[in-house]
């Protein structure tokens, strides 16, 4: 009946569900709003408010949503409230990252009855279903509310276990348990999550038993925390891909600059295979691992860990070889290099600006000289959404637990009306690949999609628009006393914590 409080290392910057699609603002929203479907720890599909789910045929899924369902304004939930989500998302102003890659296959949404939804898609769309996990459900009330609302409460009127209280963006969100939540009443009666970006004072916090639990447990600390009485360590290898992005859309890209100089080079040098090659040779990823990530990262040659739906079997991290690398910018016209700024977040995912600051020290040993912005993720995903880098690195978790969601979202050219490209903020384009991309995310027969997704996986690994670096193990540490669940798609939430006793 007591708070429960959370230390969480991940900026959020809105309580609205349909603003930013990144894992902070997810899992918070978690918190308040329900989805169609939900993923369980290990990246299961599990029913939420829908009950079931099927296909009626190639293009039409049928959805039997859950009776007796509120929203915590005390109105029923039913399927306008569905509708009105679906138009949402694609209608939300000024959104840095939106939701319709998740939504955009749906042409047209039919009320059976008011608990039974029909979706009919542009195309077969077998991970539907999985889609809709992200796209948290809003009353009809919502439907055009502006973020403003969300986040001032006045719209946060969700069917989750807790209601929001208050949101002071860049300290905490204050949570009180939904007494008319559908589901099993939770163990809280409020939930604070105080967010602290800084992992010595999150680690602080949970000693000075000032939070319960915290999330993004510093590589650093973890053997000291494994060992302290009070204290109880949660792992897991996560599915959330670190990667680095390219600027391929422009013929002079702003931070690629000439070493003598100092101005833009006139022809852009990340559109050259040869120099993205060679970029992605020169760095050690076994290195990044077992130094600055202090063996809590596994090395990337794809957009998942091998063993997921649609990876290419045995397909390594590509190899660190500064050699190779010198000679392949040297046959592409940069023998002497040149100079290039990598940006990224230094408050969102573990250890990013000592990877990048790794990184850059890697790319300039083989010639590219490289310095270092690192800015909070706030201020770090509108730039980007501006197109202002030329190299940044991102983290990208895939919500479908298969292939097909990172690569529609990084390697897909950016088609926004067909929800295709979303993160692909460099804007590389490769029509054969697309086909493929496209194929695959409409081919029912499981068999003949992973052999399509598997060949897009190998033509993404020749042509490097992007570089994976490697996949995150994610841990918390939580007070005796308490378990929680660790999760692969790393959410932190007060739903899987408990007391122990």
């Amino acid at each position: 009946e007591g708070t429960l409080t959370l230390g969480l290392g991940g900026a959020v910057s809105s309580i609205d569900p349909h603003f930013t699609n990144v894992v902070s603002n997810l899992m918070v929203g978690a918190h308040i709003f329900d989805s169609l479907t939900r993923f369980d720890a290990e990246q299961n599909l599990r029913p939420a408010l829908a009950e079931s789910w099927r296909a009626l045929d190639d293009r039409t899924w049928e959805f039997k949503l859950r009776a007796g369902v509120r929203f915590s304004d005390g109105s029923a939930f039913g399927a306008e409230d569905v509708v009105a989500t679906i138009h949402r998302v694609a209608w939300v102003p000024n959104s840095p990252s939106r939701f319709t890659p998740n939504t955009a296959s749906i042409v047209e949404t039919q009320i059976v009855d008011p608990l039974t939804i029909r979706f009919v898609t542009r195309a077969p769309t077998p991970l539907l279903p999985a889609d809709l996990s992200v796209v948290q459900v809003v009353s009809r009330a919502c439907r055009e509310a502006p973020t403003a609302d969300f986040n001032s409460g006045r719209a946060a009127i969700g069917t989750g276990p807790y209601k929001l209280v208050s949101f002071m963006p860049g300290e905490r969100v204050e949570l009180a348990r939904n007494e008319l939540y559908w589901g099993a009443a939770e163990p809280w009666a409020r939930v604070s999550l105080r967010l602290i970006s800084n992992s010595a004072a999150r680690v602080a916090a949970l000693l000075s038993g000032a939070v319960d639990m915290i999330d993004s447990v510093p590589t650093a600390q973890m053997a000291r925390l494994r060992d302290e009485p009070r204290v109880e360590v949660f792992s897991v290898t996560s599915s959330r891909l670190i990667a680095l992005l390219l600027d391929h859309h422009r013929e002079s890209t702003p931070f690629a600059l000439d070493k003598t100089t100092g101005q833009p080079l006139a022809r852009n040098p990340l559109r050259d295979l040869k120099v993205r090659r060679a970029l992605s040779l020169a760095i050690n990823r076994a290195a990044l691992c077992e130094r600055v990530m202090e063996g809590q990262a596994t090395p990337a040659g794809q957009v998942l860990p091998d063993g997921f739906f649609g990876t290419v079997p045995g397909l390594a991290a590509p190899r660190f070889d500064p050699d190779a690398a010198r000679a392949l910018l040297a046959e592409a016209g940069y023998a002497n290099g040149f100079r290039l700024t990598l940006h990224g977040p230094n408050d969102r995912y573990v250890n990013d600006s000592q990877v990048m600051q790794a990184v850059a020290q890697m790319w300039t040993r083989v010639g590219v000289e490289t310095r270092v912005e690192a800015i909070t993720f706030p201020v770090f995903v509108t730039q980007m959404s501006r197109h202002e880098f030329s190299s940044w690195l991102v983290g990208w978790a895939p919500a479908t637990g298969e292939t097909s969601n990172p690569l529609r979202a990084l390697a897909h050219s950016f088609e926004p009306d067909r929800g295709l490209g979303a993160i692909n903020r460099g804007r590389y384009s490769n029509p054969p690949l697309d086909a493929l991309i496209r194929e695959a995310s409409a081919t029912i027969d499981e068999e003949r999609r992973k052999a399509l997704l598997q060949q897009a996986g190998r033509i993404v690994a020749e042509d490097v628009p992007f570089m994976p670096l490697y996949f995150e193990r994610s841990s918390w540490a939580a007070r005796r006393g308490l378990r929680t669940v660790p999760r692969v798609d790393q959410h932190t939430l007060a739903m899987g914590t408990r007391p122990t006793a």
